[in-house]
């Protein structure tokens, strides 16, 4: 696993292999499909760019804060399956599919973040899972490791209105991410600004049902108020995503 094609490989195989991207209960519907990974340079100075209060803020900690020596961010995205996304396009709620695949699909994203820190470990490295770390914070719903940004950082993808984070397979689909002491090529970007991807359709905007999302970006409070109410109908799943299906953005870069 020594450069970004045998990552991608080994990450697609686990998939395909664990019980976790599969769903019993909704005729063993399959959450994830194959990943999109990026390599970020562990000293690139976009990290230290997301300290500055306007991104995220002082208490967001650089890859070397996390892991002394660090010299690689490996980010992937877990694009949902077709099944996932399709069901919920419809409704102003999210739909039973997509409930499970952002609750368990979340319980599989860990287990794939804790196999590549295994597989790192094999190969004589070290290997930090910022989300995973007894380090991990939220302060005023910012937290100290962004795996959306992180994923910027290595190429995968740009913002758009909705702040998901638009890649070559979309915006469906959940972000993962370790900071490595091995060293590996970086992923170059392909894009020079935050928001290259989206094309300000407004899709998003008329989807959101919280109407949390205009022209000028998306309102945290809104959305956060929505996604609480579905932890108290649904529990102990909860979610959304309309923002994220029935979009142009939502299996593909515009």
């Amino acid at each position: 696993m020594r450069d970004l094609k045998a990552i991608v490989e080994v990450i697609t195989q686990y998939l395909e292999e664990t019980q976790l991207n599969r769903v019993p209960e909704l005729g063993n519907m399959k959450i994830y499909d194959g990943p999109l990974v990026g390599l970020a340079n562990a000293e690139d100075p976009l990290f230290d760019k997301l300290k500055e209060p306007s991104v995220i803020g002082p208490h967001h900690l650089n890859p070397q804060e996390w892991l002394p020596g660090a010299q690689t961010v490996i980010s992937y995205f877990l694009p949902f399956n077709e099944t996932v996304r399709k069901s919920n396009r419809l409704d102003h709620l999210p739909s039973k599919e997509w409930l499970y695949g952002r609750y368990e699909g979340e319980l599989c994203n860990d287990a794939v973040r804790r196999f590549l820190k295994e597989e790192i470990e094999k190969m004589g490295g070290k290997a930090v899972i910022p989300v995973q770390d007894a380090r991990f914070q939220v302060i005023d719903k910012r937290s100290n490791w962004s795996e959306r940004h992180a994923a910027f950082i290595a190429g995968l993808g740009t913002f758009g209105l909705s702040k998901s984070l638009i890649t070559e397979k979309g915006c469906a689909g959940r972000y993962g991410s370790i900071v490595v002491n091995l060293r590996f090529e970086p992923t170059p970007r392909s894009y020079l600004k935050i928001d290259e991807y989206c094309t300000k359709c407004g899709a998003c905007i008329d989807r959101c049902p919280a109407g949390a999302i205009t022209e000028a970006g998306k309102a945290h409070e809104p959305c956060s108020r929505f996604v609480d109410d579905t932890k108290v109908r649904f529990a102990p799943r909860y979610g959304c995503g309309k923002c994220q299906t029935g979009v142009p953005c939502e299996n593909t870069r515009p």
